[in-house]
């Protein structure tokens, strides 16, 4: 089941999606049990602010008892602290990094080139 405030997110989820959705904030713990949390093996949680994911996290794994909780956060550092604290953290900037920095490495760069640029 996903949550958002705003009904139109809905469409976002696309034709097939097959959850429920319930309109709402995910910091609002009777939203949460609404969404079924209660009987949820799982969480992911991924609004669009750090701080906002890691409270629904802590909330998720600490008051529901939900051992599979994995959130979305933004700033790579602070990913890698919650991460080193047990949580599950997913990190787009970080992986979007990675994948940037292969891209370049695979590319056929002259070693005439490389050595100016360096």
């Amino acid at each position: 089941t996903a949550v958002d405030e705003k009904e139109a997110a809905l469409s976002r989820l696309g034709e097939d999606w097959a959850g429920g959705f319930v309109v709402g904030h995910g910091m609002d713990t009777g939203v949460l049990r609404e969404a079924g949390i209660e009987d949820a093996d799982a969480i992911v949680v991924a609004t669009d602010g750090d701080n906002t994911n890691l409270v629904i996290g802590q909330v998720a794994q600490k008051r529901f008892g939900i051992d599979c909780t994995v959130v979305r956060i933004l700033d790579p550092a602070r990913a890698d602290f919650y991460r080193e604290r047990g949580m599950r953290t997913i990190c787009p900037t970080s992986t979007a990094i990675d994948a940037l920095t292969e891209a370049v490495r695979s590319c056929d760069i002259p070693q005439a080139r490389a050595e100016v640029g360096a």
